[in-house]
């Protein structure tokens, strides 16, 4: 059958050198890798795939799934009639995938690597690979390549990969790791009637799972895209920590009752200790009236961050549902706060992560959770009857993420010695999972997670957090 040259011959005009090598890569277990070195350009593989039987028929159907897998849907569209739905219901029925699991885990890895992880994986590999394959114009995709030539990276052995995953980056080895387990380790590896007479795998793997939906979770395109964050320093980190509200008891008679936040001093300097650490510039601010709350942030917001990638706000106080107060007793509402950061009236943070911790109760409600027995006898938490969330308290534009406390209407708990439940949380999660790579969203889940669990006093009183966020890539504070 002949090579249907005019749909081929569309695509391949529209595919650029970076993505040719993908396909190549990609291509490695189908084809002998002599005759993938020698192709020059995507109508050159068209070809070798149609020599080797790839494109039988007429078959489109394995272009379809290295476009997919590449990610230019827009040509499945325009030049093959297809869509990203029909691939990935052909990708689901029996045979359907023709790439092995393996091939395309390791290029979704390689992309996932920033360039500052490219120059550390060229580093650790300075004295197993030579210096002409190390060089500036050296992808991820070429080292992997080099290794799998040089017997340092194959099916069956993977712990160097793992290695130096682990000394660059653990997350990246995480994700490869969860792919594993996703297709199982039976269908991971090669048989030998499977691999083809250049000694090299030839064969293919068949899979039943489908590939994540597009815009979930773990869909490829979600988890590689990360918001920018190798500036020193990363950003400020704003804290705003109000403790004596002595001038709010001499005012309002509504206020006679507001009690001095003891134990914020434990969660700020928690708060200093950790985002100085993830290369922010902790600045503090102390008992600030309304007034001085919004002067204070009025002056960060007119600061230039050109040279910064992401800013972050820790709210540290009374309030109730929607306003945090001064220690004035005067409110300020949370949605002022925020949107003093939006692209119109900050513009050197817009496209930029922009972040905001409210240690915060939101109205008076407490959670009841099931009573439970306890060897402690400490009841020195203290009711935190503060703001709360909604979703219009953050500005209807991307790159925003609040991060409250617990749920609207419902209150908080502090430990005079020993801090914030959310905030004591909050701090040792993103020390622990940050040097992991973790992204802030799923550690603000387990955040979620592990302050669920805690009770106060004798009725089993509970606290839920809860984030809420227009974040439209991942978010990893570094460390190093």
């Amino acid at each position: 059958m002949e090579l249907p040259r005019g749909p081929l011959l569309a695509v391949s005009d529209e595919l650029d050198q970076a993505e040719l090598a993908a396909l190549k890569f990609l291509c490695r277990d189908r084809v002998n890798w002599g005759s993938l070195e020698a192709v020059r350009s995507p109508h050159d593989l068209f070809e070798v795939l149609q020599e080797r039987d790839l494109l039988k028929a007429g078959n489109l159907a394995f272009v379809r799934e290295l476009l997919y897998r590449i990610g230019r849907i827009d040509l499945l569209v325009a030049h093959l009639g297809s869509s990203r739905e029909q691939v990935e219901r052909e990708l689901r029925a029996p045979g359907g995938a023709r790439l092995q699991p393996f091939r395309w885990l390791l290029f979704q890895l390689s992309e996932d690597v920033t360039e500052d992880e490219l120059m550390s994986f060229k580093l650790h590999l300075d004295r197993e690979l030579p210096k002409s394959k190390l060089t500036r114009e050296t992808t991820m995709l070429n080292i992997l390549i080099e290794m799998e030539k040089k017997g340092l990276l194959g099916t069956h052995d993977l712990s160097m990969l793992k290695s130096l995953c682990e000394k660059v980056n653990i997350s990246l080895w995480d994700r490869f790791e969860d792919g594993l387990n996703v297709f199982g380790q039976e269908e991971m590896l090669i048989t030998e009637e499977e691999r083809g007479s250049t000694g090299h795998p030839e064969g293919h793997l068949v899979s039943s799972l489908a590939p994540d939906p597009p815009g979930s979770f773990n869909d490829s395109s979600q988890r590689r895209e990360a918001y920018k964050m190798t500036s020193r320093p990363c950003g400020v980190c704003l804290i705003l920590n109000n403790h004596n509200f002595a001038k709010a008891r001499e005012g309002a008679l509504e206020h006679k009752y507001m009690k001095d936040r003891n134990g914020t001093d434990v969660d700020a300097a928690a708060l200093r200790n950790v985002f100085s650490k993830l290369h922010f510039r902790v600045e503090e601010y102390r008992d600030l009236t309304a007034e001085g709350i919004r002067k204070t942030v009025k002056s960060f917001q007119s600061e230039d961050h050109e040279d910064k990638d992401c800013f972050v706000c820790c709210v540290l106080s009374h309030g109730k549902k929607g306003i945090i107060y001064g220690v004035d007793g005067q409110e300020v509402a949370i949605r002022e706060l925020t949107t003093s950061f939006t692209a119109q009236n900050c513009n050197s943070l817009a496209g930029k992560p922009k972040v905001f911790f409210i240690q915060a109760c939101q109205g008076d409600a407490f959670h009841k959770g099931v009573a439970i027995e306890t060897d402690s006898g400490e009841q020195d938490s203290s009711v935190e009857r503060d703001a709360s969330f909604q979703p219009d308290y953050i500005p209807a534009e991307p790159d925003f993420l609040l991060g409250m406390a617990t749920l609207q209407d419902y209150v908080s708990y502090r430990s005079p010695r020993e801090g914030t439940w959310y905030i004591q949380e909050l701090c040792q999660q993103l020390e622990s999972s940050c040097p992991r790579g973790e992204d802030v969203l799923t550690i603000l889940t387990v955040v979620n997670q592990e302050v669920s669990k805690k009770t106060c006093e004798r009725d089993a009183k509970k606290q839920m957090p809860q984030p809420s966020f227009t974040l439209t890539k991942r978010l990893i504070f570094p460390v190093n």
